[in-house]
């Protein structure tokens, strides 16, 4: 499964892309609004040279008219460069879109998916990525999980391999991991959200007991110490 880090903080891009596994990051207009950087431009390219080439980095486009979405992907793909994704929330000007830039060697994200049949029409139309939301679902008395769950089941009934689920929306581990479990091929999570991934109190306690364990024999020294005499 891909992690995906779902914010435009660079501070905390730098920090996440030094110590976890991070394939790419997610934006959109809301998470770019949160860092109040009046130079747009100047923000994504900083992201890119954080993550660097290779990872991907999804931007949002701000128009709503295929023709105009078509222009904004191919001015964001000559800014940011490397592996790019163009993120078009799903509508028919959306599709539109997404059939053309298929053709024209473009990657394109659906977002704002919250229905199995938007998923897949949008896999259809050429969508590299669809994007469903998984605790907006929560929100409102469905089961964001259980969405994903079939959308993954229907594109391997329906035998769609050039299309990924990229779940985003988590407020809990208990999410991601009933996510993880149904093959859902990437997440994408606020920065907060890592932490949470890798923390667990007993853990904590197993570390201070190896610690104090160690501390009890050889005292203040360390293995390298010993190595070096």
């Amino acid at each position: 499964m891909l992690y995906i880090i779902d914010s435009a903080n660079l501070e905390e891009i730098r920090s996440l892309v030094e110590y976890y596994p991070i394939d790419g990051v997610t934006t959109n207009p809301t998470i770019i609004s949160k860092e109040h950087n009046p130079d747009f431009l100047a923000l994504i390219r900083a992201i890119r040279s954080i993550i660097g080439e290779e990872r991907m980095l999804h931007v949002q486009t701000t128009a709503t008219r295929a023709e105009e979405i078509i222009k904004e992907a191919y001015a964001l793909k000559e800014i940011v460069g490397g592996n790019f994704y163009l993120k078009v929330p799903i509508s028919e000007e959306g599709l539109k879109a997404t059939r053309k830039l298929k053709g024209m060697g473009i990657n394109v994200t659906v977002t704002a998916i919250f229905t199995q049949q938007q998923a897949l029409i949008a896999a259809k139309a050429g969508a590299a990525f669809v994007a469903p939301y998984v605790n907006r679902l929560d929100n409102i008395v469905s089961d964001g999980v259980h969405v994903v769950t079939e959308i993954v089941e229907l594109f391997k009934l329906h035998n769609i391999t050039s299309c990924r689920v990229l779940a985003a929306s988590f407020k809990s581990i208990e999410q991601v991991h009933k996510t993880s479990m149904i093959g859902c091929h990437a997440v994408t999570l606020n920065p907060d959200m890592f932490q949470k991934l890798v923390y667990h109190p007993l853990t904590l306690t197993a570390i201070e007991d190896f610690n104090k364990d160690w501390a009890a024999v050889y005292g203040d020294r360390k293995i390298l110490d010993m190595a070096e005499n």
